[in-house]
This record gives structure tokens, sequence and C-alpha cells, in this order.
């Protein structure tokens, strides 16, 4: 999955943010007016994928942060990888989005990899049990599941252990 022609950076004043569109408004609309802001202010950090030729056009970007979830919002599943405490520590993809004209080229994939990654090495130094999904819609909670994340009953909340994430990032790739 990896392509050497693309790199994974965070968000800076060189990205040219006005020139990106998703085709969802409120994500567009989020990168545009307030990722920076959001960067700035420690409330989350924003990665944005770019061709190394080019690294100013935003093909894609997605959003982490620290969340808490209450035990009874981890599916059955994955409880037996959290501790018994009143809140377990997550991590949360909170938006992740590719340009219109890029998508169905596989970088929504490259884009969840690199957060995955980047979970993982935060949840050695502040703790975190799972990566954490409020999907939009159901095409993007069918996008989640097929990358392993399991569904909550009537939710468009998706979670995956950071155990799942350890096994997945040490199997071999093809």
């Amino acid at each position: 999955m990896a392509q050497p022609d693309l790199v994974v950076l965070t968000l800076d004043d060189s990205h040219d943010r006005g020139g990106f569109s998703c085709g969802v408004e409120s994500l567009d609309r989020y990168f545009l007016t307030q990722a920076g802001q959001d960067l700035r202010r420690r409330a989350n950090g924003v990665f944005v994928l770019a061709a190394r030729a080019e690294p100013a056009r935003v093909l894609g970007y997605y959003t982490l942060c620290a969340t808490a979830l209450a035990p009874g919002h981890v599916p059955e599943a994955a409880r037996k990888h959290i501790p018994r405490t009143p809140l377990v520590s997550a991590t949360l993809i909170g938006r992740l989005a590719v340009a219109q004209d890029r998508q169905g080229q596989r970088l929504g994939a490259i884009l969840l990899a690199d957060a995955l990654r980047r979970a993982l090495a935060s949840a050695a130094t502040v703790g975190s049990c799972m990566i954490v999904v409020d999907a939009l819609h159901d095409r993007a909670a069918g996008f989640h599941a097929a990358h392993g994340f399991a569904r909550l009953p009537e939710s468009l909340r998706l979670v995956l252990p950071m155990r799942s994430v350890e096994r997945m990032l040490a199997a071999p790739t093809r």
C-alpha cells in the first residue's frame, strides 16, 4: 500500500486548504476554516496526504485526538482487551477525507494506515486502548469495517482495539 511518491505531513501554512474539496460540505468547511486553529490549540492533530512533487496540494487529510469511552460503549468482542475502569482511553479519528478528484484510488486506506501507525505510537506514551471512529454515513462506516473496525449496534460508531492495530501493522504487506 505504500506509495513512495506520496507523503503524509502535519498540516502547516504551506498547504493549500482552499483548494481542497472532498465533496462533503462539513469536512471541506472544517478543513478550510477550523483545522489550522485546532492544530495550533492542540485540539486535534491534523495530517495531510500530498504528492512529494507537489507538497502544497492536499490530496486528503485526517485528524486525531484523545477521547474516552464508557465500557458499555465498547463492543462485547473488544471488551476483553480493555481495562475495567469507568472510562476507557482511546484515540479518535475525528475526520478522514480524500479530494474528490482522487477518490477511488485507495488514498483513504493510505490515510487510515498512517492514522493507525500514529495512534499506536502515541498509545505507548499517553495510553490508548482502542481507536474510535464516528462515521458520517453508512458508506464511511463500511470503509472502516472493511479495515477491521467493529461497528456498535444501531450506531455509526466503530472501534478497533489497539492490540488489533499492533497485529495489523506487524503483518507482512503483500
